[in-house]
């Protein structure tokens, strides 16, 4: 349970510092390739075992890792902007409540157990989250731009169904810190490319917030899908469990820290959205 609730607070910093990078007028993809850059360089330092790349190259995993880096540069620019432009909660509840695909992959795939009382469980969480994250003005936020709401929350699903899948067909639990790396190996390629593209119309300068902001982004983000293979790795969870307890958890903490740091107004709606988030997370793990 420790590793889910690392895997949390990780993904909540991820938000807070999305957020951060629109307030201090940081260029998000510049962030986002150092992040890369910062999460792949701690995939090889935590790594047990001497880096191979001719054994990573051949591994039966490696297209699974360049499929992942390609969703994860694309969702997390996306990711990034639905923050900024739809704000906060728009953002965390599009790409929380997709927890209804990896749950529903789970439980069919890997016939994971389905109580009533689990059901109930899973059932409360979706609306907690929506509860959680609704806004007064959250409704005509999401309706000026559509389309990148709905794309988190399919680009979102499809990852954490992948993560499941490759974890659970390929990655042993020595192999999962080369494996995190090579993914993000693979997504500061894709993201130095663009950079290089663009760079041939406007000369790219990175200062130094920009090293700083994507390099806390890059050890969020590496801790984040670390934490969660290791949770998915432990033999007496259910990923079905994991999946709804680390979405419903993340919407309600990144909503209270909205409330406190930037000052986002908290209804009555998103409080009973909490305590549904509470009642959830309790029901889906007894």
């Amino acid at each position: 349970m420790i590793y889910l609730l690392l895997s949390i607070t990780a993904s909540t910093l991820i938000f807070i510092i999305f957020k951060l990078l629109d307030k201090y007028n940081i260029n998000t993809l510049q962030a986002i390739v150092v992040n890369y850059f910062a999460a792949c360089s701690f995939g090889i330092i935590s790594s047990d075992e001497p880096v191979n790349v001719t054994e990573i190259l051949e591994s039966s995993w490696i297209y699974g890792a360049l499929a992942l880096a390609f969703l994860f540069i694309s969702i997390f620019n996306v990711m990034a902007l639905t923050a900024q432009r739809n704000g906060l909660s728009v953002a965390s509840v599009a790409s929380k409540m997709s927890v209804i695909i990896p749950i529903i992959f789970g439980i069919y795939v890997y016939n994971e157990s389905v109580g009533t009382q689990k059901i109930i469980g899973i059932l409360l969480a979706l609306v907690a989250v929506y509860l959680t994250s609704v806004k007064p003005k959250t409704m005509n936020n999401v309706t000026k731009g559509l389309w990148l709401p709905i794309l988190l929350f399919f680009g979102s699903g499809i990852i954490d169904t992948s993560i499941k899948y490759i974890e659970t067909t390929y990655i042993s639990e020595n192999g999962i810190p080369i494996f995190s790396a090579t993914i993000f190996a693979f997504a500061l390629i894709i993201g130095a490319s663009i950079l290089v593209y663009k760079s041939f119309k406007n000369p790219i300068k990175f200062n130094l917030k920009t090293i700083i902001a994507g390099c806390c982004l890059g050890i969020a983000n590496y801790f984040s899908i670390y934490y969660l293979l290791k949770a998915l790795n432990h033999e007496n969870l259910e990923s079905s469990t994991i999946f709804t307890v680390n979405n419903v958890a993340v919407v309600m903490v990144s909503t209270l820290l909205g409330f406190i740091i930037f000052k986002e107004s908290i209804t009555n709606k998103n409080w009973f959205g909490i305590g549904l988030a509470i009642i959830s997370i309790v029901l889906v793990t007894l």
